[in-house]
């Protein structure tokens, strides 16, 4: 019993601390440390008559074999980021999509332009800071409520193009090498689930947005916002899309390299991207030295709650939920999407969530029968789910720092459209995989 409330207790413990701004590297070993207390883990190597596992070793086994692992996928995507950011490629394919919808459309254009740059390869977290400036421009225009330009920028980003079929994204990649699968895997689902959540989240969003400027609300200007240069010379959409273009088109001729199929994508994006900003070329090093420091606060920081999911799935109440998920009877598919969904929850982050429970869980849905196409695709669509909730680096970032509001005024539209409709879509995706 105090193993169960040890580990719903370093849960809660790690939600209330990043709601509360305490840094995650510091979140994370704290509420790891409450979980491996309350299982009788020992602290330190060599405390304790031959127990193998402490609390030290394993949350540092976890962090760094995430690191060691997915290193160059995240330092080559923030590089990406902002030489696309320098070179205004970013802005001008935003502003394109914007310019042909108008300030009219200001929540639409604003989702479509981060889903085209997450599905071109441009990390999640980059494509909120390349797309905020503009859509502050747009909700301004139209005089929409700001502080549902997080729900925007998220859903656009985490949902409907992050897990989908194709997509360059991580959480995209990380079932491959369990299951042997490609990027493609289940795309005739993913289809289907993908539209549904964009359609859902979108009317879902737009509703709420509709029904604050009924009460009243409208957009409030901040000093701040001069601060985003707008009127910069920009490439033309055309040439600044090529990046992207070659990203994906690289992607999908490497797929027999697995994972690092991404690394060859990106590198080729970085590339193509210095060509498009050759006119900022006196740039590229400033931007070169934040993506590399992007890169490694994104990745320490997912790192972090790896590390805490590390520890938690060596207390005996993790054992004990997984091996009652595993028994539910029916498809196996059914039992890991909630494993997926859970572990996710657990660790705040989709990557992490994956990378902890498909070592776990893989190898018994296999040989239970599941379909490693079908799995890759459910597993993807559940981690995009419950990793939304209030401790996710992402979220964090996304509402306070991008976006300078806080969860009690934007989390309501965020949690709406980046977790009950990915959790929709996952039930979708589990419907249409049983019926054909």
């Amino acid at each position: 019993m105090i193993a169960w409330l040890g580990l719903l207790g370093g849960l809660a413990l790690l939600i209330w601390m990043t709601i509360r701004g305490t840094n995650i590297l510091i979140a994370g070993p704290v509420a790891a440390l409450l979980v491996a207390i309350t299982a009788g883990l020992p602290l330190l190597p060599g405390i304790g008559d031959g127990v193998p596992d402490n609390f030290a070793t394993s949350y540092m086994a976890g962090f760094s074999s995430f690191l060691a692992d997915w290193f160059f996928m995240f330092l080559l995507g923030a590089i990406f980021g902002e030489l696309m950011a320098v070179s205004g490629g970013a802005a001008s394919v935003a502003r394109f999509i914007t310019g042909k919808l108008g300030s009219r459309y200001a929540l639409g254009a604003t989702v479509l332009a981060c889903a085209v740059l997450t599905y071109g390869g441009v990390s999640v977290f980059i494509v909120a800071f390349a797309v905020y400036g503009l859509a502050v421009e747009l909700f301004r225009d139209a005089n929409l409520p700001r502080r549902f330009i997080p729900g925007a920028l998220a859903f656009g980003s985490v949902t409907f193009t992050m897990t989908s079929a194709g997509s360059p994204e991580i959480q995209n990649l990380i079932p491959m090498p369990f299951l042997g699968t490609t990027a493609y895997a289940g795309w005739q689902v993913s289809i289907v689930v993908a539209l549904f959540m964009a359609v859902a989240g979108y009317v879902w969003i737009a509703r709420m947005v509709r029904r604050a400027v009924a009460a009243g609300e409208g957009f409030v200007p901040r000093s701040s916002d001069a601060a985003f240069d707008l009127d910069i010379r920009l490439p033309p959409p055309w040439l600044a899309i090529l990046p992207l273009v070659g990203v994906l088109g690289v992607f999908l001729v490497t797929q027999s390299l697995g994972k690092w199929a991404l690394v060859a994508a990106l590198a080729t994006g970085v590339m193509l991207a210095c060509v498009v900003g050759v006119s900022q070329r006196e740039r590229f090093g400033a931007a070169f030295s934040r993506g590399a420091t992007g890169a490694v606060v994104a990745i320490t920081n997912t790192c972090a709650v790896v590390g805490f999911g590390s520890v938690a799935k060596l207390s005996p109440a993790f054992a004990e939920a997984l091996a009652a998920v595993q028994a539910i009877p029916g498809s196996p598919l059914i039992g890991a999407a909630i494993a997926v969904t859970v572990i996710a929850g657990l660790t705040g982050s989709a990557s992490g969530g994956q990378t902890i429970a498909l070592p776990l869980i893989a190898p018994h849905y296999l040989d239970a029968g599941a379909d490693p196409q079908e799995l890759h695709r459910t597993v993807a669509i559940a981690s995009g789910a419950l990793d939304s909730l209030p401790h996710n680096g992402y979220v964090v970032t996304t509402i306070r720092a991008v976006c300078g509001e806080t969860h009690a005024s934007a989390y309501k539209a965020v949690g709406a459209t980046t977790v009950v409709v990915p959790i929709i879509g996952t039930l979708l995706a589990l419907l249409l995989f049983s019926v054909f």
